[in-house]
């Protein structure tokens, strides 16, 4: 009984930790005052354009040495 009890308070902790751990202040709507305030999208305008296609050309590169070991 006590561990089926521990492993609900345990799963109950990770469920929740997230609604109480922010890294971050959720970013400035348009126009409201922040750093470069203007036009710009809620969350800044960061690039995620290269770092997709190293992940892509990475996974491809992994399937394709999992399919040759297999035929191997």
């Amino acid at each position: 009984m006590k561990k089926v009890l521990k492993s609900i308070l345990v799963a109950g902790l990770f469920l929740a930790l997230p609604l109480f751990s922010l890294a971050q202040t959720p970013p400035h709507p348009n126009g409201g005052g922040g750093p470069g305030s203007g036009n710009t999208p809620v969350g800044g305008g960061a690039p995620i354009g290269g770092g997709l296609i190293i992940m892509m050309v990475m996974g491809a590169a992994y399937g394709s040495k999992k399919v040759f070991r297999a035929f191997k």
